[in-house]
């Protein structure tokens, strides 16, 4: 497969993990291992699922489901944990964390979150905004200047070359942090501005600064604010909290998002005492008819995640535990507070869960082709939004965040109906055939029988 192949899959994936909008066979018996979460103040164990409302038997049907995943060798392995009250209902674990070694995957077990890095970067331009450092409608141009001259990409002719047009305004930081704005990401081959990101490299840039100047070369998809696409976006949201800070991304993170928030496994790369707690990641191999471990994917080998990167990607460079991601994820939920430590203003949470895409731009399409924005489901800063979900044809509460990652990892923040939930696995493409973080949102909601405790 080649290079652009797999990133296209693989990214399309991650909308996929996070998009509640497809369905699955029902679940196959089989058993899971339960873990036992960590004895923080927050996320305790609930006393029973009873006791904050969930039918134990039906909750089952949710484990019998992932273990099956598993047994089929769809994944190598996999963890869950689901939360409601600030009490976790269920941690556990699946299955191998290295089918070559046979490691047993552990509540430990560290995993590339990829573009599930993006919410915590936009919770680190959250916390800038709220130091007065930028505003939602200020031009990007006021902090990246190296975007004055940005083109539009008009029209391709058969020979591939391309014609612009000069961009009628500036992108806003909104149009930035809801994939708005216009760039390009580099995902698919069809595109000449994806062609563009990939010939120049961007995503392969050595620092922030050089992947902002190989962008400003290459037009917009489209003139700011009137589609949305899949982006680099957050890469740029990354140089901009560097410029805004005066830190590496990586430094202002773990300083204002990961310390506080006693996130202790999370950064852009995996130090030497902690590299035999990271899952190896698969992908599908069509000759073998199996998943594989991805050692020589995109030509030139896998990133490897033990050792510093050459630039903090703010846009899929995370590695995670799950524990750390749901840590995140409660804050989230509280409203920007977790034991005692306030990360954002409950009016800020609120803000980036809120829909900003404009109702000309909602039926844009994903990228995905498998599903479009509308009225029910859209988009607010770095996170998806459900504003509707009966309409969208959901059971999860109204106002739900999420987004996934390209190894298959996905998350949801539930501030409705209180819930949240972390799912972890690690093979390139999603779990092959199905949409597993919406499977795993049918299965949480049906079990949720008595919501009013």
């Amino acid at each position: 497969m080649t290079r652009q192949h797999h990133l296209a899959t693989a990214f399309a994936a991650a909308f996929l993990a996070a998009s509640p909008l497809a369905w699955a066979d029902p679940p196959a018996k089989a058993v899971a291992k339960a873990t036992r979460l960590a004895p923080d103040a927050a996320l305790a164990p609930a006393a029973s699922a009873e006791a904050v409302g969930f039918d134990s038997a039906r909750l089952k049907r949710l484990d019998d489901y992932m273990a099956q995943v598993v047994a089929d060798g769809r994944v190598a392995g996999m963890t869950t944990l689901l939360a409601r009250h600030g009490k976790t209902v269920s941690f556990r674990t699946y299955g191998k964390a290295s089918l070559a070694t046979g490691k047993p995957m552990d509540k430990d077990a560290l995993f590339r979150i990829y573009s599930m890095t993006k919410p915590l970067t936009g919770v680190a331009m959250m916390i800038l905004f709220e130091e007065g450092k930028w505003r939602l409608d200020d031009p990007v141009t006021r902090y990246v200047p190296e975007f004055a001259s940005l083109k539009v990409l008009a029209g391709a002719g058969p020979d591939g070359k391309i014609t612009v047009e000069d961009a009628k305004r500036s992108p806003t930081m909104r149009e930035l942090m809801s994939h708005t704005a216009g760039f390009g990401y580099g995902l698919g081959d069809v595109n000449p501005v994806d062609k563009l990101y990939r010939e120049k490299r961007v995503l392969g840039a050595h620092g922030l600064k050089q992947m902002i100047d190989r962008t400003a070369e290459i037009p917009l998809k489209f003139q700011p604010g009137t589609s949305w696409e899949y982006s680099s976006a957050v890469d740029i949201q990354g140089y901009i909290v560097e410029k805004l800070s005066g830190q590496t991304l990586g430094q202002f993170l773990q300083e204002h998002v990961f310390a506080p928030l006693k996130m202790t496994d999370t950064s852009f790369y995996v130090p030497s005492a902690k590299a035999g707690r990271l899952a190896a990641v698969y992908y599908f191999d069509k000759t073998a008819g199996k998943i594989a471990e991805a050692k020589s994917l995109f030509g030139s080998g896998v990133q490897d995640f033990t050792k510093p990167p050459e630039m903090e990607s703010g846009g899929g460079g995370l590695v995670s535990s799950t524990r750390d991601y749901a840590r995140f994820s409660q804050m989230i939920l509280n409203k920007g507070e977790l034991e005692g430590v306030r990360i954002l203003s409950p009016a800020t949470v609120e803000l980036m869960g809120t829909n900003v895409i404009p109702q000309n731009v909602l039926v844009s399409s994903n990228g995905t082709n498998t599903a479009r924005f509308n009225e029910a489901v859209g988009f607010g800063l770095d996170f998806m939004v459900v504003n509707d979900p009966r309409k969208a044809g959901l059971l999860e509460g109204a106002g739900t965040l999420s987004w996934g990652g390209a190894a298959g990892t996905w998350f949801w923040v539930d501030p409705t109906r209180d819930v949240i939930f972390v799912g972890m696995i690690q093979r390139f493409g999603g779990s092959g055939g199905d949409d597993l973080g919406g499977q795993a949102r049918t299965l949480v909601y049906q079990a949720l029988t008595h919501p009013e405790k």
